[in-house]
């Protein structure tokens, strides 16, 4: 391992937004008839494309008008968002000691991002470092997201690590050739055999890994 930069996913890697989204969105899909688990909108939700994720629902239940139902998500979310953001586990202090480059590559929207890093008391940490794939026209799983970021960070992918909790970002950062780490309580075991894959269950375990990289 050669690691030169890192790049981090936002919900659920940095900032503890996914399950509050989640449940956002349990609750508006209930007021419209939609009754599905809130584990299940969860794991349906998690890494993927927002408006792919609403259109595969509405295929499921055609009287959903998508969207609407996604600008006042958005709208809601915001405001949830702005209202008090946790950091996840160990992230700002990891964060804020990190030495080697670093930027966020998320799925999201930027004034999405901004807020919840903003809310956890993250941004400054990160100042222009932003991608959006609303803005590179490129979503995770597809690498496209990935290697914008490593471009930000003046590095070649194969000299980035991208932590991400998310299976979608997984294979993003595997398909744009960079290392990977599988963060969070997600079962990974499908990447095992991937060399370029590590599972890091918390931030001491990305201190472990980048520990063992720069020797």
């Amino acid at each position: 391992m050669n690691i030169k930069g890192v790049i981090f996913d936002s919900d659920g890697t940095l900032v503890d937004s996914e399950r509050i989204a989640a449940g956002l969105l349990w609750e508006m899909l209930g007021q419209r008839d939609i009754h599905l688990p809130r584990e299940e909108v969860l794991q349906r939700f998690r890494g993927v494309q927002f408006a792919v994720f609403i259109a595969s629902l509405a295929q499921q239940y055609p009287w959903l008008d998508a969207e609407p139902f996604m600008q006042a998500f958005r709208s809601q979310s915001l405001t949830l968002f702005a209202r008090g953001m946790q950091p996840m586990p160990g992230a700002l202090a990891f964060v804020s000691t990190l030495r080697l480059p670093k930027c966020v590559a998320s799925n999201g929207p930027r004034n999405k991002i901004e807020t919840c890093l903003g809310s956890a008391g993250l941004l400054e940490h990160f100042a222009e470092r932003i991608v959006s794939a609303y803005e590179v026209n490129a979503w995770k799983p597809a690498p496209g997201l990935i290697l914008e970021a490593a471009r930000v960070l003046q590095l070649s992918p194969h000299e980035c690590l991208l932590v991400d909790d998310s299976h979608a970002g997984v294979e993003a950062g595997l398909a744009a050739g960079s290392w990977v780490a599988g963060f969070g309580e997600e079962d990974f075991s499908a990447y095992a055999q991937e060399p370029r894959f590590h599972c890091v269950p918390t931030y001491e375990d990305l201190s472990r890994l980048l520990e063992r990289a720069a020797r």
